[in-house]
């Protein structure tokens, strides 16, 4: 059996039954208890930590724990295909899709590299995981608010121009079904005014494992899967869309290679209309 074949049926296992029944109180009782008591101890420590590491090297570190603390808890084993096209001696923007509360450990977990969230404000809200985000240097977005993103767009630039390597999901929010959808041209027109290269990846399996709006954790094989990296040399903020789609078609490519998912796009690449 193909390997791609093999992975469609195992996200297409789901649990019924009694199985159903004690796959919910497991996520209630157990999983989602220990999440928020993990979020909130590493939150207060990392939070504490930001006060004397400007660096923001040891709160890295806690988000590390924490995410791998999430994962082993969940029992979500992952697999990274293609690492070695990570070049960890440079800036880079590295975009992937976004399908999942859980997509954020999976990269904290496993990404070998320090790195900036480019993410929405109202992250920022949230207790504790909003306090990290704010004393680790992330970068909010306002989506809806052009001044408010240009100006967030400057510090991603300004970060990448300082060293410092940007993860972002240009998607904007979780995709509700699975699907990729279209990609905003923001983490692309940082990665052209910094002549830095842009990296797509594809996650798969965390849809399956918890969806948008539940708190049911279904545990699963996960997949991050590194596509060739695009250098934007000699680009300019002309070229955004251009490279927004090409990043598009690779993650795409990647994803739905692997993904139980079937991919809907039609005829147009970057589309989120359905084949007719």
């Amino acid at each position: 059996m193909p390997e791609a074949t093999q992975v469609q049926v195992e996200s297409a296992a789901e649990p019924r039954g009694l199985r159903l029944w004690w796959s919910r109180l497991r996520s209630y009782l157990i999983f989602d208890p220990l999440i928020w008591l993990y979020t909130i101890v590493l939150g207060i420590l990392s939070l504490l930590s930001s006060f004397f590491d400007e660096s923001g090297r040891i709160q890295h570190g806690f988000a590390h724990l924490w995410a791998k603390m999430i994962l082993g808890t969940i029992g979500a084993p992952v697999q990274i295909v293609g690492l070695d096209k990570i070049d960890t001696s440079k800036p880079q923007v590295y975009v992937v899709n976004h399908l999942s509360a859980l997509d954020i450990p999976v990269l904290y977990a496993y990404l070998p590299f320090g790195f900036r969230i480019l993410a929405k404000k109202e992250l920022f809200l949230y207790p504790f995981m909003g306090w990290h985000l704010k004393r680790s240097g992330q970068i909010p977005v306002v989506l809806e608010n052009p001044k408010a993103s240009v100006r967030s767009l400057n510090l991603a630039v300004a970060a990448l121009r300082s060293g410092k390597s940007l993860t972002i999901f240009p998607e904007g929010g979780r995709s509700p079904d699975g699907q990729l959808h279209a990609f905003m041209g923001g983490a692309f027109y940082a990665a052209i005014k910094a002549q830095v290269d842009v990296v797509p990846m594809a996650l798969v399996g965390t849809f399956e494992i918890l969806r948008m709006n539940t708190w049911h954790i279904k545990p699963r094989p996960i997949y991050l899967l590194v596509g060739d990296r695009i250098s934007t040399q000699g680009m300019t903020a002309r070229d955004v869309e251009r490279l927004t789609r090409q990043a598009h078609d690779l993650i795409a490519g990647l994803y739905y290679s692997r993904s139980a998912v079937p991919d809907l796009r039609g005829g147009n690449p970057g589309s989120d209309e359905p084949q007719k």
